[in-house]
């Protein structure tokens, strides 16, 4: 559950558990999109201190089927379509029932449970001649190994996993450093350059002026994700 509200979180989290569930709870975005790949469902609140929901909820949607339910305050219909298209299972708005929210989590489940029998996603990333496994925590290009920091590849393989989007600042940040407050620093563009030295070419990582920055596309074959 990703609930800023520590009363609120507290609550829904002690009525979870009294219903036999595991049930656990961060504040941020940023310890949201850390702990996102250890959960079966994300309760998801779109009012978060740090990053948007709907920030979050596309990261996570771009690397993971974990379902997820909007949480919200926001209760127009334009809110819900957005929710809806930034990849949220189901859209529910707060105050709602704990019952509805219940039979909505079951719902979803049922949705995704057949899938719960296929094997677990490698998540090997192929980009035209570049190639990460975040198993291993090793990157290719044209078959060699690339020699990246710990930051670098983690930096990378969020670029690589959203190929062709443009991710931006504040949640580079959140994702890679932990800190979606200091959007206006140096860090992200000094690893840049690190990495387009390491890759050979500037035009691997595009920089999207005033957004963020994005995985460039090498001629050659698609990009794809191994499962």
């Amino acid at each position: 559950m990703v609930e800023s509200d520590r009363r609120a979180a507290d609550a829904l989290l002690e009525a979870l558990v009294r219903q036999g569930f595991a049930a656990h709870g961060v504040s941020t975005g940023a310890q949201a999109l850390r702990a996102h790949g250890e959960a079966d469902l994300i309760l998801l609140d779109l009012d978060l201190p740090d990053l948007d929901g709907l920030e979050v909820c596309r990261a996570v949607r771009a690397v993971s089927d974990t379902p997820i339910i909007a949480l919200t305050a926001r209760g127009s219909e334009l809110d819900c379509v957005l929710g809806l298209q930034a990849g949220s299972d189901d859209y529910l708005v707060k105050p709602y029932g704990f019952r509805e929210l219940l039979a909505r989590m079951e719902a979803v489940m049922r949705r995704v449970r057949p899938q719960a029998a296929r094997p677990a996603a490698r998540g090997v990333i192929v980009h035209g001649p570049l190639r990460l496994d975040p198993e291993a925590r090793a990157a290719f290009l044209d078959g060699r190994p690339l020699e990246l920091t710990r930051k670098e590849f983690d930096l990378l393989h969020l670029l690589a996993s959203q190929p062709g989007a443009v991710v931006p600042r504040r949640q580079i940040m959140a994702q890679v450093w932990d800190d979606a407050w200091s959007p206006r620093g140096r860090t992200v563009d000094t690893h840049v350059g690190t990495l387009r030295s390491k890759l050979g070419s500037r035009e691997w990582i595009v920089t999207v002026r005033g957004v963020g920055f994005r995985l460039g596309r090498p001629q050659g074959p698609e990009s794809k994700i191994f499962r």
